[in-house]
């Protein structure tokens, strides 16, 4: 349960550090953050506020999605009409923390009232965005069971397109979730990149299956593959003689910043839902449990770090707890109860269920 907690905890906080109320999101350069952190005394003497370092929507859109799947649902269906209910409900005090556009007009879509198609959106070709991936680690949460693995593609794919209807965004929601229940069944972290990658015809039969825009999917669905792909490739971990990741013999600040922004599609690391996910695996793969590492590497560099780190520090707190992270940076944490309630919750439900 405790690895549950530091899960939900350690997500908004790296959600924190990469947002940095918006002023970091804007930053050109993960060597210029890190200046930054330095004159604010460094890591181990942030404490991390509400009014100074607030969660983004990230955050706020985890946890609803977290809250919906705890209550006691009688099918996937109910669940989704939940789902839809809360998103409509908090879309309105998103636009103070920036939201993924993608998000935001996904949200509008939605129909509440619409019993049947409460949740079918249309395609959407700007749908690409890291918004899907950064509110499904509850998801591998929920159902990180090897047997409910079916159950945990269904749901990543249908809450991803809820808001992000489009291969590249809704997959990343599939990623995120796979990843979380890989840490939790205790996979060694370098299988999870090639596992993730043979679930994908799982997840394409199930698209099929629903028979909903499998024309406009097909146009897009290679191009998270093939990002994957290459980025396996590069770690030389695409297939089982990969047991360890390789890293160039240079990867500071700037190196990652170059790095970052060749798997992204539009020069801006994290932004969408194939390179958020990656960059927060990789920052894994490369820094073990050394927590300032990986927040230099998820939280601090020059892209979307505020989703890159809270995919990260979600997957830190199921593979290593809370006990090497500074506690000025979740004590005073904004939602800290809240989350840590969460966290159990999520834990209770799916160790209790048959």
């Amino acid at each position: 349960m405790e690895k549950f907690k530091a899960a939900v905890l350690l997500g908004a906080v790296g959600d924190a550090l990469g947002y940095r109320n918006a002023s970091r999101e804007n930053s050109a350069l993960g060597t210029k953050i890190r200046e930054e952190l330095k004159a604010l005394g460094g890591l181990d003497k942030l404490v991390i506020s509400a009014d100074k370092w607030p969660v983004s929507d990230n955050t706020v859109l985890h946890m609803t999605t977290a809250e919906a799947l705890t209550t006691d649902y009688w099918c996937l269906e109910d669940l989704y009409r939940e789902l839809v209910k809360r998103y409509v409900e908090i879309a309105e005090k998103l636009p103070g923390r920036q939201p993924d556009p993608a998000t935001a007009e996904g949200c509008s879509q939605l129909k509440p009232d619409n019993y049947l198609l409460a949740w079918h959106t249309p395609f959407n070709e700007k749908g690409s965005g890291f918004g899907a991936a950064t509110k499904a680690m509850c998801i591998g949460m929920r159902y990180w069971k090897a047997e409910r693995l079916e159950t945990l593609i269904e749901v990543s794919i249908e809450c991803g397109r809820m808001t992000h209807n489009h291969p590249t965004g809704f997959l990343g929601s599939l990623c995120t979730a796979l990843f979380v229940s890989y840490a939790i069944q205790g996979k060694p972290l370098v299988q999870w990149g090639r596992d993730m990658m043979r679930e994908m015809p799982k997840a394409e039969d199930y698209c099929k299956k629903t028979i909903r825009h499998m024309a406009e999917y097909q146009e897009h669905w290679f191009y998270f593959e093939a990002k994957w792909q290459f980025y396996l490739e590069e770690r030389g971990i695409a297939d089982e003689k990969g047991s360890k990741a390789i890293f160039p013999d240079n990867y500071d600040a700037e190196e990652r910043d170059k790095t970052y922004r060749k798997w992204s599609s539009e020069g801006r690391g994290g932004r969408r839902g194939h390179d958020a996910p990656m960059i927060a695996y990789d920052a894994l793969l490369g820094t073990g449990c050394d927590w300032p590492e990986l927040c230099n590497r998820a939280m601090f560099h020059g892209g979307e770090s505020g989703a890159t780190g809270s995919i990260a520090g979600c997957l830190y707190g199921l593979l290593y707890g809370l006990n090497n992270v500074p506690k000025g940076l979740y004590q005073d944490l904004e939602h800290r109860e809240r989350l840590e309630n969460l966290g159990e919750a999520l834990y209770q439900v799916s160790t209790a269920e048959k």
